[in-house]
């Protein structure tokens, strides 16, 4: 009951340290984003791959009003979990970003550079008063100088370079497959397999299009690509994880 006491007495204000160094608004943000469901990148030779599962929490809503992977710049694609509307923020934060590095000096914005640009935005909501951190993870894919560069965003505001990755519900889950199976020497439709094949391996081995994202950016034109139901749906039969039942599972609260 002490130690609950003592935790509370900390975990009130963003700005104040427990006394063995948490911050115990940081962690709740991570909780946040393990409450959404799961996006998935991967970086192969040929360019990135970004994959996420949407499903939504309602046969009445549109299934194109569920976003999670999102055009940043041209050759720039991001994939998010966790609250929705956090994400959206640092979406449009990271595209004036990208905008304001091509107009002043007239080139695209390096995949790195816009990573650190979003998490120093991030990590000010770590150490002021009155704000909540971001309940939301990134995943920042694309080319930069003719290499594809994968980037994951924390709720603390640290970038980390990933080959493969995935954030949202099912992570532990998922990373090992991932770490179990990535080619470093696969293309893009190797790539895109090995997306599609980890989110089937906690989906009962299948999945439907409506309920899938996919987009990639492939190094040969360094241009954002997103995929419509009938081209995932097109991948989910070639590697053979098409489902043709129907899924009622939805999330809450504002969690994607």
């Amino acid at each position: 009951m002490q130690g609950q006491q003592q935790q509370q007495a900390y975990d009130r204000g963003i700005t104040i340290f427990s006394p063995d160094g948490r911050l115990y608004q940081v962690e709740y943000a991570r909780e946040a984003v393990k409450r959404g469901t799961a996006s998935i990148g991967v970086r192969t030779a040929d360019g990135v791959v970004l994959a996420v599962d949407k499903r939504v929490p309602s046969p009445l809503l549109e299934d194109s009003s569920v976003e999670k992977i999102h055009k940043a710049d041209d050759h720039v694609g991001i994939a998010s979990a966790g609250h929705v509307a956090d994400a959206r923020q640092l979406i449009d934060f990271a595209r004036r970003q990208a905008q304001v590095n091509q107009l002043r000096y007239g080139e695209p914005i390096g995949v790195e550079g816009l990573t650190k640009e979003i998490t120093d935005h991030i990590q000010q909501y770590t150490q002021v008063g009155g704000a909540r951190p971001f309940g939301v993870a990134l995943i920042v894919g694309g080319i930069e100088n003719g290499e594809p560069r994968l980037f994951e965003t924390d709720p603390s505001g640290t970038p980390y370079e990933w080959q493969a990755l995935a954030v949202g519900a099912d992570r532990g889950e998922l990373q090992t497959y991932l770490e179990d199976n990535y080619d470093e020497e696969a293309d893009l439709a190797g790539g895109i397999a090995l997306a599609l094949d980890a989110l089937a391996s906690v989906n009962d081995g299948s999945l439907l299009p409506k309920e899938l994202g996919l987009a990639t950016v492939d190094v040969e034109t360094e241009q954002f690509d997103m995929y419509d139901e009938e081209r995932i749906e097109a991948e989910l039969e070639e590697n053979d994880l098409l489902d043709d039942g129907e899924d009622d599972e939805s999330d809450e609260d504002g969690e994607e």
